[in-house]
């Protein structure tokens, strides 16, 4: 999978790394345990036998967006747009005692470039944004925020800015700041939650794999969404008490008290001199 993160003025929507997780299936056996693979997000089932193993990664990209509440506190946008498996499918060539020739099998795509980021990004990812954005900020700025793979189109990409520009769109194309994977929504959180469900779901094959991880995404509570959208607003406060670097922690807000108490902030707010005292450090202020 893929790195970036989608901002509006409310929040922001990610496209980030999937956390890795590693199938290890023994008979009737499972076990799961979890393989961060960096800036790639990937399933990884393993299949041990007596005499050989093998490893199959199945990549997925992924788009949050920060939760919408009306003044009842009820969920009116789940910010949670999709989550796209790089596999595809094709007819058996050959008959085995799990299947017969010509059944339609789903294989992975063994390496994702920056066509096929593209491919995905414009035919799945723009789409699902433009149906599920919520009608009263369609006429904002939405920005993609990516990390700096090699695999990632560049963000002027013409293709790409064609197809984010149409039917009267403005949707936008940047980079994550290098180093600064607690500026990005899924790496933050997200993706640790999604492995908690996933590992419950014990999935098997490729197909059962795309489907736990698709039910586990589709179960993650906005709520939680929300409250991770808060700590990256904090780490962004940390940053700039740092002149800009990332040596801090990741502040604790207790965001889950305050949100029974019904006192959880929309926003944090930041005290001017903190920005100016980034702004004076930049090499070129």
């Amino acid at each position: 999978m893929t790195a970036m993160a989608l901002r509006t003025e409310c929040g922001s929507l990610s496209i980030a790394p999937w956390p890795a997780f590693l199938v290890k299936t023994l008979a009737t056996v499972g076990e799961l345990a979890s393989d961060c693979l960096g800036s790639t997000v990937g399933v990884h089932l393993s299949h041990s036998g007596l005499l050989n193993m093998f490893l199959i990664k199945v990549m997925f990209l992924a788009a949050v967006a920060r939760p919408r509440f009306d003044a009842n506190g009820n969920v009116v946008f789940d910010g949670k747009l999709g989550i796209w498996p790089f596999t595809y499918q094709e007819a058996a060539k050959r008959k085995s005692k799990h299947r017969d020739a010509g059944t339609i099998v789903t294989k992975v795509l063994t390496a994702v470039t920056q066509s096929v980021s593209r491919e995905y990004m414009i035919n799945f990812l723009l789409p699902a944004i433009k149906q599920r954005w919520p009608a009263s900020e369609r006429g904002t700025t939405i920005w993609i925020q990516q990390d700096n793979a090699k695999t990632h189109i560049p963000v002027d990409d013409p293709e790409f800015v064609a197809a984010a520009q149409a039917d009267g769109w403005d949707i936008r194309l940047t980079c994550q700041p290098a180093n600064s994977p607690d500026l990005n929504i899924l790496d933050l959180g997200f993706f640790a939650a999604l492995q908690s469900i996933f590992h419950k779901l014990s999935p098997g094959s490729v197909d059962d794999i795309v489907l736990k991880v698709k039910q586990a995404f589709d179960e993650y509570p906005a709520e939680r969404s929300n409250r991770i959208f808060l700590t990256l607003q904090a780490c962004m406060v940390e940053v700039l008490r740092d002149n800009g670097g990332n040596r801090y922690k990741v502040p604790h807000m207790r965001k889950e008290v305050l949100q029974r108490l019904g006192t959880l902030p929309v926003t944090l707010k930041c005290t001017a001199n903190f920005v100016k005292w980034a702004i004076d450090s930049l090499p070129d202020a």
